[in-house]
């Protein structure tokens, strides 16, 4: 790469490379894990047990010195790169002046700049405010606060394979038991579960306006529209595999809610920010909800979550009733400029479409050859593929980890996802050298191959 590009990159002097040096984990990341087994409780997991010590663009270097190309991006968190200059420089000059206040106490400029920025990005012409908070389940949790104080109904509706969060309610709101919910409960109440248009696995080729009509009897049927204060879904589900919804679905969704007086709250965590190729994923089908939730993507790596939406829903909420300590905190907002920043400058919204493009006709490759692929699917640089079991439907979670553990043992970082596990998700930074974006996919190819 050359200086300015590597500068883009966000690891300035960081070849963008992937380098083996020992086997992974190696020697000294073992060591250190080791340490972390006696220290750190056992429920926090561990996807690929190397500690990294630098990071940027598209790779991760660990305490051994290999290079690995990073396919996570901290689960979408760290598009704009580990270490972007405009991010870093913000920080470093925050950090330098004050690390907190509380808003809530004595308010600052940054805060309020994300605030209208927010209100910039977000769907919609209509008038916004936000609410900043520290993680995506605490967003959530407060959009579903604001929706309740808005409409003075309790129901909350979510559809299936939804992932939402570990706090009590958004864990109510997930779909998933293990990790997520096994041995956790009782959940809150008043949260209703709808089907949710899946194509892979439709019993039968259905439309998305036919989808949504399903989740609407469903709901219909079960809680009364007229009782529902918020219908609360990902655009494209993340934990739950990726699923892209048919065209229409969320369409239709938006017309019923509105027309029944339900909060539609689009939980854009993992897909906001450029990652699907838009700003959000709901641009793309020009879908303008309520209430949006965003975290992860936001502040190239720092904790920040926000709700943002109609000033008068947002408003609703009795002053005092929205908040936290660390909610906000100008280090994080900083960050969130930063991250922006390079997101506006870089326009990092069609590096995901490249990306994406790259990842799908990789991924189409190995379809070919691999009849467990049984489906390949995202948008943007959000891009799965669905692993299946001879009958080209039956999930395969065995097989799904047995890949992505070849990709570790050969320097590149993957996960998996998904409802049943079977489910290879890909996440690149959205500042990754398309050359380091091949050489990735030619390593999941012969983990595709090893594993056959």
């Amino acid at each position: 790469m050359t200086d300015a590009a590597d500068h883009a990159a966000g690891g300035p002097g960081l070849p963008q490379e992937r380098r083996l040096v020992t086997e992974i984990p190696g020697p000294v990341s073992r060591a250190k894990f080791a340490r972390r087994q006696e220290h750190v409780a056992a429920g926090v997991g561990t996807t690929l047990p190397v500690f990294v010590e630098a990071a940027g663009g598209g790779v991760l270097v660990d305490a051994d010195g290999n290079s690995l190309i990073d396919l996570a991006s901290g689960i979408a968190v760290t598009s704009v790169g580990n270490s972007a200059p405009a991010v870093v420089e913000r920080v470093s000059e925050q950090v330098a002046a004050f690390t907190h206040t509380c808003f809530m106490v004595t308010p600052y400029d940054g805060y309020v700049d994300v605030a209208e920025k927010l209100g910039e990005l977000t769907p919609g012409t209509h008038a916004k405010k936000s609410a900043l908070l520290n993680s995506g389940a605490e967003a959530v949790e407060n959009a579903v606060k604001i929706a309740r104080a808005f409409t003075g109904r309790q129901a909350v509706a979510v559809v299936d394979h939804a992932y939402h969060g570990r706090t009590n309610l958004t864990m109510a709101m997930t779909a998933k038991n293990m990790p997520y919910k096994h041995s956790f409960g009782p959940f809150a109440g008043e949260v209703y579960r709808a089907p949710m248009s899946y194509p892979f696995r439709e019993p039968a080729p259905i439309t998305g306006e036919q989808a949504a009509e399903r989740t609407i009897d469903v709901l219909e049927k079960q809680v009364g529209a007229a009782n529902l204060s918020c219908l609360v879904i990902e655009p494209i589900l993340g934990e739950g595999g990726f699923v892209v919804p048919a065209d229409g679905f969320l369409p239709r969704l938006r017309e019923w809610t509105e027309q029944s007086g339900i909060v539609l709250v689009a939980d854009e965590i993992q897909t906001g920010f450029c990652r699907t190729g838009d700003w959000f994923a709901c641009d793309h089908e020009g879908v303008v909800p309520d209430l949006v939730t965003t975290a992860k993507g936001i502040a190239g790596g720092f904790p920040l979550a926000a709700v943002t939406g109609r000033a008068e829903i947002m408003d609703a909420v009795h002053v005092g009733g929205l908040g936290g300590t660390y909610g906000g905190n100008p280090v994080a907002c900083a960050a969130a400029l930063g991250a922006i920043e390079t997101m506006q400058k870089n326009d990092l919204a069609a590096a995901a479409r490249r990306l994406g493009e790259v990842m799908t006709r990789r991924l189409g490759e190995i379809r070919e050859e691999h009849a467990c692929v049984g489906d390949v699917r995202g948008r943007g640089a959000m891009v799965a593929v669905e692993i299946v079991g001879t009958d080209g439907h039956s999930p395969e979670p065995v097989r799904a980890g047995r890949i992505s553990a070849h990709c570790h043992q050969q320097g590149v970082v993957t996960l998996t996802c998904g409802t049943y596990g079977n489910v290879l998700r890909f996440l690149p930074p959205l500042v990754m050298p398309e050359p380091l974006l091949e050489e990735a996919f030619d390593v999941v190819a012969e983990a595709f191959a090893a594993t056959a």
